[in-house]
């Protein structure tokens, strides 16, 4: 039987809101039994959808709050207001061992102060990263951070790799992972010093996962690894740079495919393919964004998500839930330390040696 867990929504959030939520709700039910899920909110907007949802009804508990923090509010705005609203109540359920797991829609800023202040940091973690799952010529990479952070020193570097390593076991079975780190170049001489120095770190170091080195840009479709590291700055660009050209592409293939009749028919003759290959690039196939460093699970689903996107994102909630990244990453985390230790008594041995 698969584990049982209960999942806490923010009902509220997202551009949709209730109307996108529960309907998401009843797909991952019915999808992953053995879930139960509390839902944050409006009660009467709420109830009016579990009446269309029966699936999601049979599973679902409403605990209603009348505030809700709008997409377009300020971090720490919604950090002194939010107290009480239905994404403070979702991640709150989750700090008071209610739930494994919390999933919003809502304004990404406040979901991450707001999750930071309630469930803090993990042990030895310094900063939360958010995870893309960014789809390849091989399959679906992890890319973090694309977001989270604008800057990040070679710890933190080191500390995404573990994370993003444990994710992508939790979520894809591979059991060692592959990491690399992206760069300007390949070459050990490349790159800012922070970059160098964490490719150093990881080069040495006996973790759970198998570290490549560095990969470039043009590596994140190739699919040369299972997971890439960077700072929320050149994550995020990267990220919306690929998002913006898969929207071009789309586009120039419709404009091309209606140019005329010749066009017209090869479009309805190659329509099952194009179909399969509209889902591959579809976002919402891998919608779900954890943020990982927390005590605790929370994922970030797309604001403008339909049912089926929100969905994707509970589904990584719940399989999250039921997996045990967070021990990988507590083990590679001592290892890590143990190792930076002895390395410390080795030198500090030398140096003594040195001096008498």
């Amino acid at each position: 039987m698969p584990q049982s867990v209960v999942i806490s929504v923010d009902a509220m959030g997202g551009d949709h809101g209730p109307s996108i939520v529960v309907p998401g709700v009843a797909q991952a039910a019915q999808a992953l039994p053995g879930v139960r899920f509390l839902l944050h909110g409006d009660s009467a907007r709420i109830e009016a959808e579990l009446a269309r949802c029966p699936a999601a009804r049979a599973v679902s508990e409403i605990r209603h709050c009348d505030k809700a923090i709008a997409m377009d509010e300020k971090p720490a705005q919604a950090m002194r207001r939010g107290k009480g609203s239905s994404m403070w109540n979702a991640i709150e359920s989750v700090r008071a061992d209610e739930a494994q797991a919390c999933v919003s829609a809502g304004n990404t800023g406040a979901l991450m102060a707001i999750s930071k202040l309630i469930l803090r940091m993990g042990a030895e973690l310094e900063r939360p990263a958010i995870v893309a799952n960014w789809p390849n010529m091989k399959g679906v990479a992890t890319v973090l951070d694309v977001g989270a952070n604008v800057e990040s020193d070679a710890d933190q570097l080191v500390e995404f790799a573990i994370m993003g390593a444990a994710f992508h076991h939790a979520m894809h079975g591979v059991e060692r992972p592959t990491v690399g780190l992206l760069n300007v170049g390949s070459e050990d001489q490349k790159g800012h010093e922070e970059v160098r120095e964490a490719h150093a770190i990881l080069r040495e170091a006996k973790l759970d996962f198998d570290y490549h080195g560095f990969v470039e840009g043009s590596d994140l479709a190739y699919g040369v690894v299972d997971v890439v590291v960077t700072d929320g700055f050149t994550g995020n660009v990267a990220l919306k740079t690929a998002e913006g050209m898969a929207r071009f592409f789309s586009n120039e293939i419709r404009t091309t495919l209606t140019s005329g009749p010749l066009a017209m028919l090869g479009a309805m003759i190659a329509s099952g393919a194009l179909k399969r290959m509209r889902q591959r690039l579809d976002p919402s196939r891998v919608n779900g964004a954890p943020l990982l460093g927390l005590n605790g699970i929370v994922v970030k689903s797309h604001g403008g998500a339909d049912a089926n996107g929100f969905a994707s994102a509970v589904r990584v909630a719940i399989n999250l839930a039921r997996s045990d990244f967070r021990a990988e990453i507590d083990r590679n985390l001592k290892s890590l330390t143990a190792a930076a230790a002895k390395d410390e008594a080795s030198k500090a041995g030398q140096d003594q040696g040195a001096v008498e």
